[in-house]
């Protein structure tokens, strides 16, 4: 399986199978595919396979190929298939049946700290933080007995992560500080590491905070939408005024004292900013170098959501964003966004290629009073509760129904080129807009598949720059 396209001047193959990726020039661009069709009609040596190319060029109305030329590159093509770098079959299915049956180890929690917030966010899919429900701040007790959990549900893996989340958690803020202390006591005596994240609005950030965080937390997560006339209309407090001059500052400080790295900031474009190149760019402006704006997920009955109508217009834009990447890239000026990291050499092993983030077996979300859901995008949702943190994983069945979530368990995963890249997706969004977590949610399919488009030519482009600075 091969996915070809032409991006900023780069025409790029991609092996799906087995992510070799190869830059061609415009005659080997337009006979791989015709090389392709011709073995799967078993054509035999260079000469039959010259033939057919020959003569499919003919039947789709395009230009010949000189034979020197032509012979040339498919000797080309046929040296990399014989590599394994080209036409190559599915190297992962194989392995489902035996991650199907794999041991079910909770590595992560999603620990909603306060289902409270002081802003009004108008696209929050937690509702002001409430979830579904009601405003409530977790207990120690309860935040304990989840890290207790977590030690004991997560095997011989040694590395824990575990994210403090809302609402806002800064509203809950001595809680927090108790729990990170309480896991710190858990590593010795179980051979544990904790890697604790803080997901934040930024309001209520001081130097206080920050010295804990820096101190103790390996990641933050900023949530700033880009420029302030974006932000405050999409991130306002409850009173309407905005919170844009109340949180740059603060953010600033965070990026600087963690030397510009173990932090995002992290924003949400909507109908209201197609245009969300610019907020990337004002952030990167703004001096953060880490950063990453994501697309609204929303029914589309809210003004804000995207629609089927924009998606020309925003697959356009995550173009322009590529170039201008690669532009500061080359002045020095460089930044990294989230969707256009991408590893091409190595990348995540198989069990993530074929299960992605690990909602409801790997990771979970806990509400503040204890219950267990798949992760945070479900809380509320009671056909996902799980369980809680006094009786651990009560439905089973529920876990092993994420646990076989992979790309050949959902139909429109088995022929996107992207799946080894996306893992499948979203599950709630696959839920919330199929009424199955193993289908999909279009839209975030068509954007996805353009992200991983943009990724592998800023690499392609990167690479050329390195090549010339070498001649």
């Amino acid at each position: 399986m091969i996915h070809q396209y032409v991006s900023n001047g780069y025409n790029i193959v991609l092996d799906v199978n087995s992510g070799c990726v190869h830059v061609v020039d415009e005659i080997t661009y337009r006979v791989i595919p015709f090389v392709e069709k011709a073995l799967a009609q078993k054509a035999e040596g260079i000469e039959s396979v010259m033939a057919h190319v020959a003569a499919g060029l003919a039947d789709n109305g395009e230009e010949p190929v000189e034979e020197t030329a032509l012979r040339e590159v498919i000797e080309e093509i046929l040296e990399l298939k014989e590599a394994g770098m080209l036409y190559t079959g599915d190297v992962y299915e194989q392995y489902i049946g035996e991650f199907r049956n794999r041991e079910t180890v909770v590595k992560a929690l999603c620990l909603h700290i306060a289902h409270d917030c002081n802003l009004a966010c108008r696209y929050c899919f937690a509702e002001e933080g409430e979830y579904h429900g009601r405003k409530a701040l977790m207990s120690f007790e309860v935040g304990k007995k989840a890290l207790d959990f977590l030690v004991a549900a997560s095997g011989s893996r040694i590395n824990l992560e575990v994210d403090f989340f809302g609402g806002e958690p800064l509203l809950n803020w001595q809680v927090v500080k108790d729990l990170v202390a309480y896991g710190r006591s858990l590593e010795e005596p179980h051979h544990k590491k904790f890697r604790f994240t803080l997901t934040t609005n930024g309001v209520l950030l001081n130097d206080e905070i920050l010295d804990f965080v820096n101190r103790e937390m390996a990641n933050i997560v900023l949530s700033i939408d880009g420029r302030k006339e974006i932000h405050d209309l999409m991130r306002p407090h409850r009173g309407g005024q905005g919170s844009y001059d109340e949180v740059v500052p603060e953010y600033k400080k965070v990026a600087e004292s963690r030397k510009q790295m173990n932090y995002y900031v992290r924003g949400t474009f909507t109908r209201h900013n197609l245009d969300f190149a610019e907020d990337v760019m004002h952030l990167a402006d703004e001096g953060f170098e880490q950063i990453s704006v994501e697309p609204v997920v929303a029914a589309d009955t809210e003004e804000y959501a995207l629609r089927e109508e924009d998606v020309p217009t925003i697959l356009a834009e995550y173009d322009k964003l590529a170039r201008e990447y690669i532009r500061r890239k080359k002045e020095g000026k460089g930044f990294n966004f989230f969707h256009f990291m991408i590893d091409l050499e190595g990348g995540p092993c198989v069990a993530k290629r074929l299960s992605g983030c690990g909602s409801g077996t790997e990771y979970l979300a806990v509400t503040p009073w204890g219950d267990f859901y798949p992760c945070h995008q479900f809380v509320g949702q009671e056909e996902f509760l799980m369980g809680n943190v006094e009786e651990g994983i009560v439905r089973t069945d529920i876990r092993d129904t994420f646990k076989a979530c992979n790309v050949y368990a959902r139909e429109k995963c088995k022929d996107c080129f992207a799946k080894f890249y996306c893992s499948g997706g979203c599950a709630a969004n696959a839920y919330n807009f199929s009424g199955s977590i193993n289908g999909a949610y279009d839209l975030g399919c068509e954007l996805q598949r353009k992200r991983v488009e943009c990724a592998i030519m800023i690499k392609a482009a990167l690479a050329d720059e390195e090549k010339e600075k070498v001649l």
